[in-house]
C-alpha cells in the first residue's frame, strides 16, 4: 500500500534538494565543460530547426544538414570579417572614453551640488563625486592592463567557440540517437509529455528569442549608423542580444541612453527615441508571430525566475549568463510538468 499523499509529498522536497547537491557536487569540479556542453545543445537545437524544414522540403537528411552547417559557417565568417573588426574598434574606443565620461559626470553632479546649496536643498553629492573620482583613476590605471590581458581571453574564448561549435555539429548529427538512448530512462507515461514540452518550449522559445536578437540589432545597427551614434556597433548589438533575457534589453537601453546623455545630452535622447521605436516594431509585429504563447508564464513569474535561474547557474558552474537564459524555458517546462502532476494526482485521488 502507498503511504499517503502529504508523506510523499514531504519526502519529495529533500530527495531534490538531495539530488541537486549531488548534482552540483559532480558539475563543479568539471567547469567550464558543463556550460560549453549546454551551450552547444542549445546551438544543435537552433540548428535543427531549419534542418527539418528542409527535410520536409524533400531534402536529404545529409543535404539538409550540409547547406544548414555552410549557410552557418558563412553568416559567421561574414560576421568576423566585416562586423568584428568595427566591434573591437569601437570598444578600443568605448574603454579609452570610460575615464573621461566619469570625469563629465563629476563636474554635473558638482553643478548639481552648487544649485541644491544656492536654493537651500539639505542634498550632498560630494560621496558620490568622490567615488566617481575614484573610479575614474582606476580605470585609467586598468586600462591599459585590460588591453595586455585581451589577447590572452580572446585566445580562451576562441578555443571554447571552437569546441562548442564541433560538439554542435556532432550533437546536429546524433542528437536523435542520443535522445531516444535517454527515453529509455523516463517512465512510458511521462516519456511523450517530457520530451514534447522539452521540444516545444526549448526550440521554440529559443529560436524565436535568437530571431528577435538578429533582427533587432540589425534595425539597431542601421538607425545607430543613420544617426552617426558613436559607437553605434556596440550598443546595437548590445541592446539587441539583451533581448535573450527578458526584460533586460529596456535596462540596457536606459543604461546606453544615460551615458552618452553624459557626453551629449541630445545623443542620448536620439538613443532612446531610436531604441525605443525600433524595439516597439519588433515587440508589435514581429515578436508575436514568433514567440506566440510558448512560454505560458506570467510577467510576474518571470521576474522571480530570472535571478533565480542565474544563481541556480552559478551553482551548478553553468555561470549566471547561461542561468539567465536557460530560466524561462526551465521554468516554462517545471510549469506544464507541475500543471500535469497535479491532475494526475486529482485523478488518482478521485479513483480512489
Amino acid at each position: 500500500m502507498w503511504p499517503p499523499r502529504w508523506l510523499r509529498l514531504s519526502l519529495a522536497l529533500p530527495l531534490l534538494v538531495l539530488n541537486l547537491f549531488v548534482l552540483r557536487q559532480l558539475l563543479v569540479p568539471l567547469a567550464p565543460f558543463p556550460a560549453l556542453f549546454v551551450a552547444a545543445a542549445l546551438i544543435a537545437f537552433l540548428l535543427d530547426l531549419p534542418s527539418r524544414w528542409l527535410q520536409q522540403r524533400g531534402l536529404t537528411k545529409p543535404l539538409s544538414f550540409a547547406l544548414v552547417l555552410g549557410i552557418t559557417l558563412g553568416g559567421l565568417s561574414l560576421a568576423a570579417t566585416w562586423l568584428v573588426p568595427r566591434l573591437i574598434e569601437q570598444l578600443g574606443e568605448l574603454v579609452n572614453a570610460i575615464p573621461s565620461w566619469l570625469v563629465q559626470a563629476q563636474e554635473l553632479l558638482n553643478q548639481l551640488q552648487s544649485l541644491a546649496e544656492a536654493r537651500g536643498w539639505p542634498t550632498d553629492f560630494s560621496p558620490l563625486s568622490d567615488d566617481l573620482l575614484a573610479r575614474s583613476s582606476r580605470v585609467a590605471r586598468s586600462v591599459s592592463q585590460q588591453l595586455l590581458s585581451l589577447l590572452s581571453a580572446t585566445l580562451g574564448l576562441t578555443v571554447n567557440t571552437v569546441i562548442v561549435l564541433v560538439l554542435a555539429i556532432f550533437l546536429l548529427l546524433s542528437g536523435e540517437a542520443i535522445a531516444n538512448g535517454l527515453a529509455r530512462w523516463i517512465p512510458s507515461d511521462w516519456r511523450e509529455l517530457i520530451f514534447s514540452t522539452i521540444n516545444r518550449t526549448f526550440r521554440g522559445y529559443f529560436a524565436g528569442q535568437v530571431l528577435i536578437a538578429l533582427i533587432l540589432s540589425s534595425l539597431q545597427l542601421v538607425v545607430f549608423t543613420l544617426l552617426q551614434i558613436p559607437y553605434g556597433v556596440v550598443f546595437a548589438l548590445l541592446i539587441g542580444f539583451t533581448t535573450l533575457v527578458p526584460y533586460a534589453s529596456a535596462l540596457t537601453i536606459t543604461l546606453v541612453s544615460t551615458v552618452l546623455a553624459v557626453e551629449d545630452p541630445r545623443t542620448g535622447l536620439e538613443v532612446l527615441a531610436a531604441a525605443i521605436s525600433v524595439g516597439q516594431v519588433v515587440d508589435q509585429l514581429i515578436s508575436p508571430r514568433l514567440m506566440g504563447s510558448i512560454v505560458g508564464l506570467q510577467p510576474a513569474w518571470l521576474l522571480f525566475c530570472l535571478p533565480l535561474g542565474a544563481r541556480a547557474g552559478n551553482l551548478l558552474g553553468l555561470g549566471e549568463l547561461l542561468g539567465l537564459l536557460l530560466a524561462v524555458p526551465v521554468a516554462s517546462v517545471l510549469k506544464t510538468f507541475l500543471d500535469e502532476l497535479y491532475l494526475r494526482l486529482q485523478l488518482s485521488s478521485s479513483n480512489q
